[in-house]
C-alpha cells in the first residue's frame, strides 16, 4: 500500500511551511504529496462545491492558493524520491498544448515524479471567468488528454479534433519514462467510467458527500470494455480511519482498504495537526513501515 498526503499547497502556501511538509513527508516514507488547483475564486457564486457538507469552497477569496504546478517545482527541488501529483488540475481550463510542455518539463526535471491528476471542474464562475464554456468540458478534457499523450509519445506529433488540432509539433523535453501518468479524478460515474477508458489512475477525491465506493467498480467495467487490464488503473482512496487519534487500528483499517482494491490511501495533511515532526515520524514507523 503507498500513502499519498493531500492539499499540500493550500495547507502550506508557504515556502518554509512548505519545504517543512514534505521533506517530513519524504522522511516518513510517503510516496507522494498532492497539490489542488483554482486559478481564481469568485466573489460570487451559486455552483454547489461537492466535496463540503455547505456547498462552499473552503476559506475565502483571500485564502492564499498557489499554483500546484509551480508549488510542485519548488517541492521538487528540495526532495529526491518523493512524489507530485496534481490532485486535480482543472484540464479544459488549461491550454492543452501549455500544459504538455509545462508538465513533460516538471517531470523531466525531478526525475520521472510527476503525475497529472486532472477534473473537468465543477465551479462554472471560475469557467466564465477565464472565458472557457463550461458545457460539454467532459469531451473537452478527453481531446486534451489525447493531445497531451500525443506529444509526449513522440516528435512531428498530429491531432485533430473538435478542440484542439496541430499538425506535425515537436514539444520537448520528453517526460522520464515516455509520458505522464494521468489520474483521473471525480465522484461522478462520468469520471469512473473517463478513468477506465482513459486514466492511468482513478481518484474519486475525499470529501465527496456521495458514497463513492462503487465507482471503483465502475471504473473497472468501463477499464475491460475498452479492452484495457482493470488492474491497470491504479485505485486511490481515503480512510477516515487512518487518521491520528482516530482510534481504530491501522492495520485493519489499511487491509480493509486493500480488500476494496485500493492502491494508495490519501490522507488531508491537516488530520496530522501542527506537530508535524512527531505526527508524519510516528504515521512512517507504525503504519508505512509497520
Amino acid at each position: 500500500m503507498k500513502f499519498t498526503l493531500h492539499f499540500g499547497n493550500n495547507s502550506f502556501p508557504d515556502l518554509a511551511g512548505a519545504t517543512r511538509l514534505v521533506k517530513l513527508a519524504e522522511a516518513a516514507g510517503f510516496d507522494s504529496v498532492l497539490a489542488v488547483d483554482h486559478v481564481v475564486f469568485p466573489h460570487s457564486y451559486t455552483s454547489v462545491y461537492p466535496y463540503a457538507p455547505g456547498g462552499r469552497l473552503p476559506g475565502g477569496p483571500g485564502s492564499p492558493l498557489p499554483d500546484p504546478l509551480i508549488w510542485i517545482s519548488a517541492m521538487a527541488a528540495v526532495t529526491t524520491r518523493l512524489r507530485f501529483m496534481t490532485g486535480v488540475i482543472i484540464l479544459p481550463l488549461r491550454n492543452p498544448l501549455v500544459l504538455a510542455k509545462q508538465v513533460a518539463t516538471l517531470d523531466h526535471m525531478s526525475g520521472g515524479r510527476i503525475e497529472l491528476g486532472i477534473g473537468v471542474g465543477w465551479l462554472k464562475e471560475e469557467f466564465e471567468a477565464l472565458g472557457v464554456p463550461f458545457a460539454r468540458r467532459g469531451k473537452r478534457s478527453d481531446e486534451y488528454i489525447a493531445a497531451m499523450r500525443a506529444l509526449w509519445a513522440g516528435d512531428a506529433a498530429s491531432f485533430a479534433g473538435e478542440f484542439v488540432s496541430f499538425q506535425e509539433v515537436s514539444s520537448n523535453p520528453k517526460p522520464v519514462r515516455g509520458t505522464v501518468p494521468i489520474v483521473i479524478g471525480g465522484h461522478s460515474e462520468a469520471a469512473a467510467k473517463r478513468a477506465g477508458r482513459l486514466g492511468d489512475g482513478f481518484f474519486p477525491s475525499i470529501g465527496a458527500q456521495v458514497d463513492t465506493a462503487p465507482l471503483y467498480d465502475v471504473a473497472r467495467r468501463a477499464a475491460a470494455e475498452a479492452g484495457r487490464d482493470p488492474k491497470s488503473v491504479e485505485m486511490l482512496g481515503g480512510c477516515p480511519d487512518l487518521f491520528p487519534g482516530s482510534g481504530k487500528d491501522p492495520r485493519a483499517a489499511v487491509e480493509a482498504r486493500s480488500r476494496q482494491g485500493i492502491d494508495r490511501i490519501v490522507l488531508p495533511v491537516g488530520a496530522f495537526g501542527p506537530d508535524l515532526e512527531s505526527s508524519l515520524a510516528r504515521f512512517g514507523d507504525t503504519v508505512i513501515r509497520g
